[in-house]
């Protein structure tokens, strides 16, 4: 096959590509190879087709930055906070706790708006045939699912309440384990892995809201005070102005049919700009943890 066939094949299967997802092709192609990638990192917290919801995100950003936009998934936060470090992605949407440990070397771009506020709680959730568990404290030699250890939902508030009520972490459980996303804590607590986990709220009332089965026979023991939502940071290196634009496009989604429809499969309300102090409460969280 010649050089001309197989670009009009890949145009085709691009167009093809568009077309599934119900979008236009980016217009961005027509820069050539002047415009380098935008590289967004992401977990596993999407909660329908991920493949399908990134292709929509990916051809929304294409279309506001004028750019094409590649996104990097990996199974852990620690993977794509050394990815950052590397200047392997640009931007992320991470968790508070890792973006308070690292203050000089991320940046804030943008931080969800969720039921009207940049905030979400932590919940412990329980087998719905427990009524008694009010607290992860009364869990004493069960069997607890975290979510990843640089959660803050899914690991680092349910130790700060250990700790506040008395107890060492390390040796409140019978066995506690990791499972590097707060649905498969849900599914641990649901299939009797564990006898309780800490999950990401705004990811359990998006369970809730989506795909109910997914939460069936399991309920929500205890929730958390509320904190900042997981924030899009940047890599510090990253130039001030490629930064702003990304912030721009994600502010500007309730503003076009397709960024509606993005939020809308999100969960979200939109993204505001937000300020450092948001992460205050986290903060306190990491002291609380350090025993400072």
């Amino acid at each position: 096959m010649n050089d001309g066939s197989m670009t009009l094949r890949n145009r085709n299967r691009r167009r093809l590509l568009g077309g599934a997802l119900g979008l236009p092709v980016a217009s961005w192609q027509g820069l050539g190879r002047a415009a380098s990638p935008l590289r967004f990192g992401t977990t596993p917290v999407f909660l329908d087709d991920q493949i399908a919801l990134l292709g929509v995100w990916q051809s929304y950003l294409e279309m506001r930055l004028q750019r094409p936009v590649v996104f990097v998934q990996r199974g852990s936060y620690r993977e794509i906070i050394d990815l950052l470090f590397a200047e392997g992605i640009d931007v992320a949407w991470l968790c508070g706790f890792p973006f308070v440990l690292y203050p000089k070397r991320v940046s804030l771009v943008a931080v969800p708006v969720y039921q009207g506020r940049p905030l979400y709680q932590s919940y412990l959730i329980v087998p719905a045939p427990d009524r008694d568990t009010q607290h992860v404290a009364q869990l004493k030699d069960r069997v607890f699912a975290y979510s990843d250890p640089l959660s803050n939902s899914g690991y680092l508030v349910p130790r700060a309440e250990l700790i506040r009520a008395g107890h060492r972490p390390d040796r409140f459980f019978r066995r506690s384990f990791f499972t590097f996303g707060h649905r498969k804590v849900v599914q641990a607590v649901q299939v009797g892995l564990a006898s309780g986990g800490a999950v990401d709220g705004y990811v359990w009332d998006t369970l809730v809201k989506q795909q109910p089965q997914a939460t069936a026979g399991v309920r929500v023991a205890w929730r958390s005070a509320q904190f900042g939502f997981p924030p899009v940071v940047a890599r510090a290196s990253l130039a001030a102005d490629e930064r702003e634009s990304v912030t721009r496009a994600l502010l500007g989604m309730p503003n076009s049919d397709r960024g509606r429809h993005l939020l809308e499969r999100l969960n979200i309300e939109g993204f505001e700009r937000a300020e450092d102090k948001l992460f205050d409460s986290i903060r306190q969280l990491v002291r609380v943890a350090e025993g400072t």
